[in-house]
């Protein structure tokens, strides 16, 4: 059963992208383990359990898809090594909810990783690959659009090609500098530090708010502004961010959504950062 927060005017529901596992180090940096493993326990491998969890926003009439998971293109060598134990599903949950991937209007790329755009491309029965959503404009930062197209030595090794084939060469491919409003009640703000293009959502309905901060803030352990990833690109940015943001919707009693929580699929915080009340 597909997990749903309604906020009146603006629905949000997760859909399966695919789980995987990593090693718990990498999603902490310097925390020391004495302290994660205590709230995301690790096997005894040191892996940890993460979803892949693309969020459905369907406001103002239209079908909003944030991320798209890791896609179904992954080799077996791949789902070896990323230890993946649920399969990527959002055409079958989609279809659960009345609706196909054609029905999307809007795909919004916090950044393009390969576990948050590997559904941007599919590879079908035919054997051909093509656009997942044929007929969604795809909504990327420009400087994160640069990056994908002109990766570094670090970038390349998650910035996979053949998840964008075809995208450029659409009338598809949506680029913002910096904020825009989407749908109304669905805005992007750019806030950089995980990657230099990333970008958080904003939804905003008749009967509250929500933030997806994505990779700023993965799982609801992430809260303290200094408990950061390996994955960060820029750290300094992404404690910034941190602080700017998760004061900025505290404020205002949002709900914060999480793609890679195992947990949890939203949460409110009070002023320290502790949860108040979960999805």
């Amino acid at each position: 059963m597909t997990t749903t927060l309604d906020l009146g005017s603006l629905r949000i529901c997760w859909l399966g992208g695919g789980s995987f596992e990593l090693d718990g180090g990498t999603m902490y940096g310097a925390v020391p383990k004495l302290l994660w493993n205590k709230k995301y326990p690790a096997d005894a491998d040191n892996y940890i359990k993460l979803l892949n969890a693309p969020l459905l926003v369907q406001a103002a009439g239209k079908n909003c898809i944030i991320d798209t998971g890791l896609g179904n293109k992954l080799t077996n060598k791949q789902k070896q090594i990323f230890r993946i134990y649920a399969d990527w599903s959002v055409p079958e949950d989609l279809a659960a909810l009345g609706l196909s991937p054609d029905d999307i209007d809007y795909v919004i790329l916090t950044h393009c990783d390969f576990d948050h755009a590997g559904g941007v491309v599919s590879t079908f029965e035919s054997g051909e690959s093509a656009l997942t959503f044929p007929n969604a404009h795809h909504v990327i930062q420009e400087q994160e659009w640069h990056d994908v197209i002109r990766p570094n030595s670090r970038s390349e090794h998650t910035y996979w090609s053949h998840n964008f084939t075809g995208l450029q060469e659409s009338h598809l491919l949506d680029l913002v500098d910096g904020d825009r409003e989407i749908v109304p009640g669905v805005t992007v703000r750019q806030t950089r530090g995980h990657t230099r293009g990333h970008q958080l959502v904003e939804m905003q309905g008749d009967k509250g708010c929500a933030v997806h901060l994505a990779d700023l803030l993965p799982t609801h352990t992430h809260t303290n502004p200094l408990w950061i990833m390996a994955y960060d690109n820029f750290p300094l940015d992404v404690i910034k961010q941190k602080e700017k943001w998760l004061h900025h919707y505290q404020a205002q009693d949002c709900w914060f959504t999480f793609y890679h929580d195992i947990y949890m699929k939203a949460c409110r915080l009070d002023g320290k950062g502790k949860v108040t009340e979960k999805v």
